[in-house]
């Protein structure tokens, strides 16, 4: 196997987090990591300082409703100098919806943390300003859901033809 960044990154992730990882991926060149919500801060900050991943380029979360946990946090880092991507995955369940905000490591996920929690209602902690950000302030629930009603909060189904 050819040693790419991303192994070296999965290398010293797994020295550093044995303990905190739950599982590591590869499919086509992509390589993902899940590990425990509570070590999110330490594993990125390593990503970041140690492993020059230097750009959070997107975070949002899949909902696997019946399933514990139900929500899946999901962090696409990129590492300019290194040219390379990394996929992050942290479990968090139905009971407690809170996960540790990365804001105060990349500033891009301000914003991108709060569509996470404003379209699948996963709280940030420590968010510098955690609010809705796509919908309405008075909107009811939170779209992305899987058990969110496909016509809305309180809106009828449509009656009419679809054709």
């Amino acid at each position: 196997m050819v040693m790419t960044d991303n192994n070296r990154a999965v290398i010293k992730l797994k020295e550093k987090f044995s303990s905190s990882i739950l599982d590591v991926k590869e499919f086509r060149g992509e390589v993902t990591v899940t590990v425990k919500k509570e070590d999110i801060i330490s594993v990125c900050k390593c990503l970041k300082e140690e492993l020059r991943y230097d750009m959070l380029t997107d975070v949002t979360a899949v909902d696997y409703l019946g399933q514990d946990p139900r929500f899946m946090v999901v962090y696409n880092l990129y590492s300019i100098p290194n040219k390379d991507r990394l996929r992050l995955k942290a479990p968090v369940g139905e009971e407690n919806v809170e996960i540790e905000s990365v804001a105060c490591l990349w500033n891009s996920a301000d914003w991108l943390e709060r569509e996470t929690y404003d379209l699948f209602g996963i709280v940030f902690a420590n968010h510098p300003d955690l609010r809705r950000i796509l919908m309405t302030d008075d909107w009811v629930g939170h779209p992305l859901r899987k058990d969110y009603p496909l016509q809305g909060p309180g809106r009828e189904p449509y009656k009419g033809r679809l054709s």
